[in-house]
């Protein structure tokens, strides 16, 4: 009986040796994978972490994403509330939208009049040049643009606040674009700025034409020879002079 108790006592205590030094070697690993610090005794994850740029239009960021990549692929934040708060970037989105769009689509400049919403967009796949176009018609910077390429390789974020034009033109064979909103859509609130409007002076790349002012395509092309690609509705918004303003 003795000798039985002696085993199990061995036993148990070396299954509690094994317990130990997997979560040893577990905490060893996970600190590897994703750095952590303390503060105030919370231990707080780093995995996300943004750098925002601001540009000189009040209220547009561009925002780049920790990226944490080895020979299996990579992993990202796409969205930490946390991260964006500490930024001064108190958002609330209560929709997420997706929208799958050939080359030579363009999509814009579009906005909500009475509903107007903030937009952080992002490409999922392929590239676009996004546009956004300050509205505010008390603004020092009323009627000036901003425009970046966003891709899969840059995985950059463009946050547009509310106030805003925007749209995009797809320069990949396709481009799978996302986007989060601070409000619902509003199917009879639509509003739009014509995309080529002189005044503006909107210069897409990649897009040859004459941007004569009124939004019809006819007379545009990719430099490749790829059509450019309008919905009926894009082709009828008016120049910033006749369009809404907020």
């Amino acid at each position: 009986i003795l000798k039985n108790k002696y085993y199990v006592k061995k036993f148990f205590y070396a299954k509690i040796s094994m317990v130990f030094l997997t979560l040893f070697l577990f905490r060893k690993k996970e600190s590897a994978l994703f750095p952590t610090t303390y503060k105030n005794g919370e231990r707080i994850n780093f995995m996300g972490q943004i750098q925002v740029e601001r540009t000189d239009i009040e209220g547009l960021c561009i925002i780049t994403p920790t990226i944490h990549q080895d020979s299996r692929g990579y992993f990202m934040e796409s969205y930490n509330e946390r991260d964006f708060q500490e930024q001064g970037l108190n958002l609330r989105f209560v929709q997420d939208n997706q929208s799958m769009s050939v080359k030579g689509v363009l999509r814009g400049l579009h906005f909500q009049k009475q509903y107007p919403q903030g937009k952080l967009v992002r490409v999922l796949k392929g590239r676009v040049y996004d546009v956004a176009v300050d509205l505010r018609k008390n603004s020092k910077t009323y009627g000036k643009h901003f425009g970046i390429t966003l891709s899969e390789e840059n995985k950059k974020m463009f946050y547009i606040p509310e106030g805003f034009a925007h749209g995009f033109l797809v320069l990949s064979d396709t481009a799978e674009f996302a986007y989060k909103v601070t409000d619902f859509y509003h199917p009879g609130d639509e509003g739009g700025l014509a995309w080529n409007d002189p005044s503006i002076g909107i210069r897409w790349p990649e897009l040859k034409g004459t941007y004569a002012g009124n939004a019809k395509k006819d007379g545009y092309t990719m430099e490749d020879g790829s059509p450019l690609l309008l919905s009926e509705k894009d082709e009828l918004w008016l120049p910033l002079a006749e369009t809404f303003s907020f």
